[in-house]
């Protein structure tokens, strides 16, 4: 959440924006800035607020209070039409009838514009569909469909594109194709995307920044690497990828790093990389993401170079996935950690039952405050909100 009051540009500001339904609060009053020219996600689970407020910024919903203003201008009050936004959503609703020419010139046509071929024909070549023109939407496939979709809503030049959940209906493959397609469309026309996604990895591929929403608040914004590396809570930790959060008590208190005890050993972390109070007694749980983490047989413990920090264990579960092997490992600071290791040269005793050593750099590691749900944003739904 910025504080930037500044009312500059095109940005689009929301001022104290808040929904309620009877007694349900949909989304709590948040401040946000989504600035000018970026590609911003609204990223979260089934029924965070990120729908609601991007519906907000559309028109379709009206706040219960704050404000939207795009640029200077305050839009809070005016109806969807009249706000220099346009907006795609999952269903893409091209018109059946009308040929893919047609459908991204319905918007020109209907504003009474006359000439309509070289704006038409610019917009298809941006999406690479040009040679498409003639063909109707059943004779696409669900990505074409899509940047038609795309097409058809940039042609009126809003001043902000809204994008709800557009990849959804697609295939894996298909959808990391797309992400790639819409940014690069997105960097060729400048205009500001306000993207809302339950895809950790879609928002990440395809933002400047990132409002990681839960429970109709923002818990933090960002820029993907950021969000990743310094995750303030233990729902943005868990639900941006995978964290080994472990509980653990603060022995020293330094400015520069501390030491904090663990399953029986002793851990280092960057005071600066620690969200909770850094005073000796106190309690917090350290973070470490798994691909982050080496993993060596207890036999050859010794090879493992001085100043990492270390943790003991016996593999439970291995999974190999062609670039990586997932281990699970369980011990005294915990059970069910997790250690990505890349296939590189494979050690055939690291398998279920073997006794290890995990070590990783000190740097790594980040700290969060233990009076948080440790399993919090675990929960991961693969449902638009």
């Amino acid at each position: 959440m910025t504080t930037d009051t500044k009312s500059t540009g095109g940005d689009v500001r929301l001022t104290g924006i808040s929904k309620t339904y009877g007694s349900f609060t949909a989304v709590h009053p948040l401040e946000l800035t989504i600035p000018q020219g970026s590609f911003f996600a609204l990223l979260g689970a089934s029924g965070c607020g990120k729908t609601t407020t991007l519906r907000m910024i559309a028109g379709l919903e009206d706040p219960t209070t704050g404000t939207v203003h795009l640029g200077e201008r305050d839009v809070t009050d005016l109806p969807p039409y009249k706000r220099p936004v346009n907006t795609v959503f999952q269903s893409y609703a091209l018109f059946p009838h009308l040929s893919i020419y047609e459908n991204v010139a319905f918007g020109l046509r209907r504003r009474g514009v006359k000439s309509v071929k070289k704006q038409v024909g610019d917009m298809l070549e941006l999406v690479q569909l040009g040679d498409r023109a003639q063909q109707r939407p059943h004779q696409l496939s669900g990505g074409q469909q899509q940047r038609v979709a795309v097409a058809r809503a940039l042609i009126n030049h809003p001043q902000v594109l809204l994008l709800d959940e557009p990849l959804g209906a697609l295939d894996l493959k298909l959808r990391r194709q797309m992400q790639l397609e819409l940014k690069r469309i997105q960097t060729e026309v400048g205009i500001t995307f306000v993207h809302v996604t339950h895809d950790q990895e879609e928002a990440m591929t395809m933002a400047d920044q990132v409002a990681v929403m839960n429970g109709g608040r923002v818990e933090q914004l960002g820029a993907p690497a950021d969000l990743y590396e310094n995750p303030q809570t233990t729902f943005v930790a868990n639900f941006l990828g995978t964290s080994n959060l472990i509980p653990a008590e603060i022995v020293e208190g330094a400015s520069e790093d501390l030491v904090v005890s663990a399953g029986g050993g002793k851990l280092r972390l960057p005071a600066g990389r620690c969200q909770a109070s850094t005073a000796a007694g106190g309690r917090l749980l350290v973070g470490v993401r798994p691909e982050k983490i080496s993993l060596v047989h207890a036999d050859d413990a010794g090879t493992i170079p001085d100043g990492r920090n270390r943790l003991t264990g016996t593999i439970t579960a291995s999974s190999f996935i062609g670039v990586s092997t997932q281990y699970v490992v369980d011990g005294p600071a915990g059970s069910g950690l997790q250690v990505y290791e890349q296939n590189v040269e494979r050690d055939s005793r690291l398998a279920p039952g073997a006794e290890v050593v995990l070590h990783w750099n000190p740097a790594h590691t980040f700290g969060l405050g233990a009076d948080q749900a440790i399993d919090a944003g675990t929960q991961k739904v693969e449902d638009a909100a």
